[in-house]
């Protein structure tokens, strides 16, 4: 039998109205792979007067990586980006040495009760890598490798290679995230499929190596294959993982870095306004007070 270590989370909000579970970091673990941050927002229908944007804010030295499985939100960049994201696409923003972006409620949506619920994920830059230029990708769930097992069992292969298929996202490290559909009582046997694993089911209990385990848990795997068995309503989970942080990394605010000097020098940059900002966006949010 593994032996399962269970983050809870913990509840957090980011701005306005907008409430999330918040998985990682977390003090028994502060990463899986690259994966150094983890949010899951929802399942919630918000009423129509319900204000969930996030304003104008920037980044350094990671990917933001937004995955929804309900509703949808507008993503604006310092780069011009303009995207829709829809449930089953991939947003992958490469944060590099600074880019701000907001998240709002899709214009069509605005003032009408919706459905919001999904994840948002932040991969670490190799240390190499932490400083070079922005970028977006934007993948949508029609472009994704989707297997179909036996016995009903549906993976998506959201970033990195799994079972033969590799996504078409570009990742500047090893990365694995996948999206793992389980009918009703099935049980799968996952393999080892990179040198660190986590699995998150947002909503449905299920069974791994015989071990009860409730939703709403970041259960991080020993390097063995597990068993997962879903309950009688079948399981909808994701997997992440890679390869372990070549170095800790410092984290404040919204800049995460290997060396502090960087983040120190990103919060004078934002504070001063010299952040390359978004056209027509100017609810920027304020970063807390920077103390040397």
């Amino acid at each position: 039998m593994s032996d399962l270590l269970r983050i809870p989370g913990r509840a957090t909000h980011l701005a306005n109205e907008f409430h999330v579970r918040r998985l990682l970091p977390a003090a028994a673990r502060r990463s899986v792979g690259p994966f150094i941050f983890f949010d899951h927002f929802g399942p919630v229908t918000l009423a129509a007067e319900s204000n969930s944007d996030l304003g104008v804010h920037p980044h350094i030295g990671i990917a933001t990586v937004t995955y929804l499985f309900e509703g949808s939100l507008l993503h604006r960049d310092s780069l011009g980006t303009v995207q829709t994201i829809t449930p089953g696409a991939i947003n992958w923003m490469t944060a590099g040495r600074g880019i701000a972006h907001s998240e709002r409620t899709v214009d069509t949506e605005r003032g009408k009760e919706r459905r919001q619920h999904g994840l948002q994920l932040w991969v670490a830059l190799p240390p190499d890598q932490e400083t070079v230029a922005p970028s977006f990708q934007h993948v949508a769930a029609a472009d994704l490798p989707l297997l179909e097992l036996e016995g009903g069992v549906q993976i998506r292969v959201l970033a990195g290679s799994a079972f033969d298929r590799e996504s078409p996202v570009k990742t500047l490290s090893a990365t694995l995230y996948l999206d793992v559909y389980l009918p009703p009582g099935h049980e799968f046997t996952l393999p080892v499929l990179a040198s660190e694993m986590a699995l998150y089911s947002p909503e449905h209990a299920l069974v791994i190596d015989g071990q009860e385990v409730a939703g709403q848990q970041l259960v991080v795997l020993q390097q063995a294959p597990v068993i997962l068995r879903a309950g009688p309503s079948g399981a909808r989970l994701v997997i992440i993982g890679g390869a372990p942080l070549e170095k800790p990394v410092r984290m404040w605010w919204n800049f995460v870095s290997t060396d502090r000097s960087r983040i120190a020098a990103a919060a004078r940059r934002w504070n001063k306004g010299l952040f390359e900002q978004i056209r027509d966006d100017a609810d920027v949010i304020t970063a807390p007070q920077w103390k040397d």
